[in-house]
């Protein structure tokens, strides 16, 4: 879509012309605009919406994109409190979508028009307008939502590249892979697209989302306690390990898809087979603490802590597995569960409701 209309923008002599367009464009784009700020991390309240926060300025090589939506992400708790340094003040989020406001000639080269329908990941998503290089994109095809095509940015992405790439192919088609928390965010995705790469799957789940679960086609769902006054999935509820072993006859699986962290850590290595992977991505129980290396000895074990910056390091990479995506949603491949969406205004609430653990699926602010 963007390469046609570039040969029509280089083909124009005009400079001059250039310059109005994208002075034009910026006209639509007003000097400040409402945002969820963090000034000094701390917990949800930390997160302030401010109704004057300087708007982007158009930069070469960038847009800016009027947003519609902006993903929540457990990741951006993690920077609100500080775990994940950022340099204060900062407006949240990393993951949104909606229309482009705003051109720079050099985006414009790159066939990118006002009105454009878009999804990207980059910092300060929280807000009215976030500036987004050109190159960081994603074109939203007709048929998706632009919700849903929020959702895929973190979420979908993630989930690709944990079931594709992340285990480095130690895990083939036909075998076994457990991934913990599937009627949450992300792992509704590994789940099915686990499943969409051959593996067969044991997902975990808490009693309270069982419904979500068992519409992922897992061949295996363990559905545990909730931890009393939460809507987590009490761990320490069943002994998973054992129902791991019954299922694969003894043998473990050969991969673990791991966003829980600290309650889950031990179960994870415990229920790999023969040069299994534990691919450990996520801290919703706390981040995982260390241990010795010499425990992955037994089986020969492997353990990566990935992210997802590292597994769309090329234009060519990120437009990939998002092309991918976007063809399973449209072929009805994938079914991708919002769960719901809380007004900007109410910033400090959707951290809370992501925390507490009652989400079914993706989590949203709409702009």
């Amino acid at each position: 879509m963007f390469a046609v209309a570039s040969r029509r923008v280089a083909q124009s002599p005009n400079v001059v012309s250039s310059f109005v367009f994208a002075r034009r464009c910026m006209s639509s784009v007003p000097s400040t605009m409402k945002a969820a700020v963090v000034r000094e991390v701390g917990d949800a309240h930390a997160l302030k919406v401010e109704p004057d926060f300087p708007s982007p300025s158009l930069e070469p090589g960038k847009v800016i994109v009027k947003n519609q939506f902006a993903g929540i992400n457990f990741i951006d708790t993690y920077h609100r409190k500080g775990m994940y340094a950022r340099d204060l003040p900062f407006i949240g989020g990393q993951e949104g979508g909606g229309v482009v406001a705003a051109v720079s000639d050099e985006a414009a080269a790159e066939g990118i028009k006002v009105g454009d329908k878009v999804a990207y990941s980059v910092f300060g998503s929280y807000a009215e307008y976030t500036s987004v290089p050109a190159a960081k994109l994603l074109p939203v095809p007709d048929g998706v939502g632009l919700d849903v095509a929020t959702a895929c940015v973190v979420q979908g992405l993630t989930a690709h590249y944990l079931t594709t790439s992340a285990h480095a192919d130690l895990i083939q088609p036909g075998e076994w892979c457990l991934i913990h928390g599937v009627a949450g965010g992300t792992c509704q995705w590994a789940a099915q697209m686990a499943k969409l790469r051959g593996y067969k799957v044991i997902g975990t789940c808490s009693k309270g989302k069982e419904d979500i679960g068992k519409s992922l086609g897992c061949d295996e769902l363990l559905v545990l306690d909730e931890v009393p006054g939460t809507s987590y999935e009490d761990y320490d509820s069943m002994d998973i390990v054992a129902k791991v072993m019954e299922i694969t006859d003894g043998k473990g699986v050969k991969c673990v898809i791991d966003g829980i962290g600290k309650s889950t850590v031990d179960i994870s290595i415990n229920s790999l087979g023969h040069r299994g992977i534990f691919v450990s991505f996520g801290n919703a129980s706390g981040a995982v603490p260390a241990f010795p290396v010499l425990r992955l000895i037994g089986k020969s074990a492997y353990v990566t802590r990935p992210k997802l910056l590292d597994y769309i390091t090329t234009r060519e990479e990120l437009v990939g597995r998002a092309n991918e995506i976007f063809g399973w949603l449209q072929e009805g491949k994938l079914n991708v569960s919002v769960d719901t969406s809380f007004p900007l205004d109410q910033a400090a609430e959707g951290h809370l409701y992501l925390e507490a653990g009652k989400s079914k699926g993706k989590v949203l602010y709409e702009i």
